[in-house]
């Protein structure tokens, strides 16, 4: 198994350099010219600088929000300390992360949530085990039969939906996973500003000998044609997901255990895969089963090709699994004409955010921000919207 490094380079900033200047410069740099200010996760507090190239977060995030103050008068020194510390407080993702997620279309967090959440997480689930559904029906067997992900024949993968609207407090360790704090860095990085949910999250659960599921995904067809629904870039050190898997991990899966199995590099192959390899009777040697703990999450591109191995543990496997994309873009249609209403109640204003259908930040999409209680809104002006309205009958066109 090969480690997954994920140690964070930076330079910290000399003791010398007044914490005032580096802000005061934040304040006159462009939008795409920032770089991030980030603290190692579980470190203690220094101001940091990650030289990831040209982004518009970070700094710029700071000089946004000094463009929107007053930075004249008596206050102005504290309003300097209050963005300075909310920034020394952002965390980021890794140089090294953004390297290999680049490199293997998939990256795994170590220790994004805490026992607690993950038991909290796990209650829910008990509470609402007799909802859950197992692809007993061979049209909705996830693997050829007699194949090697196949498992015993007999169990199905077992799906239960519905948490973002479950009774509290039953819902709550799900939404929190929206604009949870540990992952914020991740979802923003790999889908950009203004990224939202885009299919119905679910939990994956799997018993001994339960199936896995055939390999599937990948920027090209079965007929090795370009697949525009499921997309990789990253250009000028910005990186681009059409769809953005998180997989929270809620058991253990230690090696040779099964479930999820990714063929790394695949986000960028020129070649459809062998059919042999689709269904495991081949190549195997090729695929990967993240060794993780429960509290890890994973983060995979849906153009990364992968499945899942048949269960081998005595434990269940328990999954959340949720969908990702940019702003503008959409797989999944669960949110047209809305999402079901029992989800919506009770939200969080960034969480509320991260559900907004597909739509351009430019059109007062509310962004969440890291660091940030509340979404930030940039917003059309008044004078467009009502001239919209007068020639489309309404305030966006």
């Amino acid at each position: 198994m090969r480690p997954i490094a994920r140690h964070a380079r930076q330079k910290v900033i000399p003791a010398c350099l007044p914490l005032v200047a580096v802000v005061a410069i934040a304040r006159f740099l462009p939008w795409t010219l920032g770089d991030r200010l980030h603290c190692s996760t579980g470190s203690a507090p220094h101001l940091c600088v990650g030289f990831s190239g040209l982004c518009h977060r970070g700094l710029s995030h700071v000089a946004r929000r000094a463009r929107r103050t007053s930075w004249q008068g008596s206050g102005s020194m504290a309003r300097f300390a209050t963005a300075a510390a909310v920034a020394e407080q952002m965390p980021a993702m890794s140089e090294e992360e953004k390297f290999f997620f680049d490199l293997e279309g998939f990256l795994v967090v170590r220790g994004a949530l805490t026992p607690e959440e993950v038991a909290a997480a796990n209650a829910a689930i008990d509470a609402h085990a007799g909802e859950i559904k197992e692809r007993q029906d061979p049209e909705l067997r996830n693997t050829a039969k007699d194949s090697p992900l196949a498992g015993d024949g007999v169990g199905g993968r077992r799906d239960l939906g519905g948490m973002l609207g479950w009774q509290k407090p039953h819902c709550d360790p799900f939404r929190a996973l929206l604009a949870h704090p540990k992952l914020l860095p991740y979802l923003v990085e790999l889908c950009g500003p203004g990224f939202r949910m885009d299919h119905l999250p679910f939990v994956i659960s799997q018993r001994r000998g339960s199936e896995g599921f055939s390999l599937h995904g990948g920027p090209l067809t079965t007929a090795g044609r370009f697949n525009p629904a499921l997309q990789y870039r990253c250009v000028n050190g910005q990186i681009y997901n059409s769809l953005l898997a998180m997989s929270v991990q809620l058991s253990d899966h230690n090696a040779g255990d099964g479930g999820f199995c990714v063929l790394p590099g695949t986000h960028k192959m020129n070649f459809p895969v062998p059919d042999a390899l689709v269904h495991g009777r081949n190549f195997q040697e090729h695929l990967l089963q993240p060794v993780t703990k429960a509290g890890d999450v994973v983060f995979f591109s849906e153009a990364t090709v992968h499945g899942a191995f048949p269960w081998n543990a005595d434990h269940e496997r328990r999954i959340a699994l949720y969908r990702f994309a940019p702003a503008i873009v959409a797989y999944g249609r669960s949110y047209s004409p809305s999402w079901p209403l029992e989800m919506l109640e009770g939200l969080t204003a960034n969480q509320r955010a991260v559900l907004e259908p597909p739509y351009a930040e430019r059109l007062d999409r509310p962004v969440v921000r890291l660091g940030e209680a509340e979404p930030e809104v940039n917003g059309r002006s008044l004078e467009k919207k009502r001239f919209d309205q007068e020639v489309f009958g309404t305030a966006y066109f």
